[in-house]
């Protein structure tokens, strides 16, 4: 039961061994297209987190 509880620390093989998979699934060309609706999805969350925010100190006042 202990072993569960050991935190998961990634080493250097197997960051390589990741990046060496969506290589090969993906292919070079389609890597930026992804990362960049990713970049794009994360804004989003930022803006609608922000909005959320302001929302709920508008309503305070």
């Amino acid at each position: 039961m202990e072993a569960l509880f050991i935190p998961f620390v990634m080493g250097p093989w197997q960051i390589i061994l990741i990046v060496v998979v969506v290589l090969l699934l993906f292919g070079g060309k389609k890597i930026p297209e992804l990362m960049r609706g990713l970049g794009s999805g994360i804004k989003e969350f930022k803006d609608a987190s922000k909005d959320d925010k302001s929302d709920k100190l508008e309503e305070k006042k």
